[in-house]
């Protein structure tokens, strides 16, 4: 299997690197790849970590934290690059969606307690 995850950070890095390149002259597509890339990386890392914390419930709660603002912030700059191409019925749409990732993952790591 971790084969499989150096695969897919090298095809992520290369799909970061060719976008780098076709967004060097316009400085908010390249600082969209790059923040992009960067909070990918970050997000796998601290899932990875979550995964080995254990049960150090004070660490396992600020990854929990890190894991939701990184994932909330990936989602609202891709949604705010998909609503810039639709039309406003389709926007709303686009934000009602992507606001739903926040909302669900801030209720499942934060608020729901599973029953033993």
């Amino acid at each position: 299997m971790e084969w499989l995850m150096k695969l897919s950070f090298a095809v992520l890095t290369c799909n970061a690197a060719m976008a780098i390149y076709r967004s060097i002259d316009d400085s908010w597509s390249l600082a969209f790849v790059v923040v992009t890339y960067f909070s990918l990386l970050l997000l796998f890392w601290c899932l990875h970590l979550f995964q080995r914390a254990g049960a150090d419930a004070a660490r396992r709660t600020q990854l929990k934290i890190a894991v939701w603002s990184l994932s909330t912030l990936i989602t609202v700059m891709f949604a705010y690059k998909v609503a810039a191409l639709m039309v406003w019925p389709l926007v709303v749409v686009v934000w009602v969606m992507a606001a739903t990732v926040p909302v669900g993952g801030f209720y499942a790591f934060f608020i729901y307690q599973e029953r033993n």
